[in-house]
Formats: structure tokens, sequence, C-alpha cells
């Protein structure tokens, strides 16, 4: 079987559907990893689903990634804003990294609309509520395919 998805969440993510629910909506974390466990399914893929509230967590997490997953997505929350650390870890993949967000933050208040998740992301899927999260599975799995392709195109190296 191949590599799962990883789909890594930030701070306060476990509070969907309680936290600002006119800003993120009514569904819960489980509801979303549910969408995304659905919609990777339809590709014959798997989801690791994980959230966290501590930085240095999620940067284990994201080095985690470089040799278990075929492709990350990943919603920093506050830490897109906030931690070079996180954007050091991303920079260290080869992976496709799909960054995703519930609101649009270039709608919302200033400082929102810096990302320093945005640099090593492949793209990024903002402003569809939980939609976000099935469009960015969506993307994952499109890159992961095509990366997967070209790895097996390519000459063996003592070739």
């Amino acid at each position: 079987m191949s590599k799962p998805i990883w789909v890594l969440n930030g701070p306060n993510l476990n509070l969907l559907g309680v936290r600002e629910p006119h800003i993120y909506g009514h569904d819960s974390l489980d509801d979303v990893r549910a969408l995304c466990a659905a919609r990777a399914k339809r590709h014959g893929m798997e989801i690791e689903f994980r959230q966290t509230n501590h930085e240095g967590e999620l940067i284990d997490w994201v080095q985690a990634a470089r040799l278990e997953a075929c492709a990350l997505v990943i919603n920093p929350a506050g830490y897109g804003h906030t931690s070079v650390a996180l954007l050091d870890a991303l920079k260290s993949l080869d992976i496709p990294v799909v960054e995703c967000h519930l609101s649009n933050p270039a709608a919302r208040e200033g400082f929102r609309r810096a990302s320093y998740v945005s640099p090593a992301a492949t793209g990024v899927v903002c402003g569809f509520g939980s939609t976000s999260y099935e469009l960015a599975i969506e993307a994952a799995c499109a890159l992961a395919a095509r990366t997967a392709k070209s790895a097996t195109a390519r000459p063996p190296k003592d070739a």
C-alpha cells in the first residue's frame, strides 16, 4: 500500500464548531476528518489526521512526514502567521504540500494575510469552510500521483 496523505492541524482547530462558527463553520474537527478520509478513499488513498496546540509537536510531525507521507495537507492555524520554525521544517520536505484554511486569510485582519507556510507550499486552498479540506485532499491526491508517476519514469541513477 502507498504512503498516506498526512493532514496536520494547528492550534485551536480542536474547537471547530464551537469557536467562532460564523468564521470557521459548524463542522467539528471529527466532521472534517471524515470528509478528508472519504475524499481520499475515492482516490484509493488513506489519510493520517492529527491536531495539536503545540508548535514543537507540529514541527515534529512535519519532519516525520518526510519519510512517512506521500503528500501533506496542513492547516497551520495561527502558526502560519508566526512560525519561521514551521517554515524551515516544511522546506525540508520533498513531497507536495497543500496549505489549507477554512476562512480566507486575505479577507481578514492584516496580520492574517502573511503566511510563513505559503513559501514552502505547492499550493493554497482557502475560504471554503470544510470544503477547503476536501479540495486540499483532491489536490494532494493529484500531486502525489503525479510525483509517483514521475519518480517511476526516471531512469536509475547508475544508468
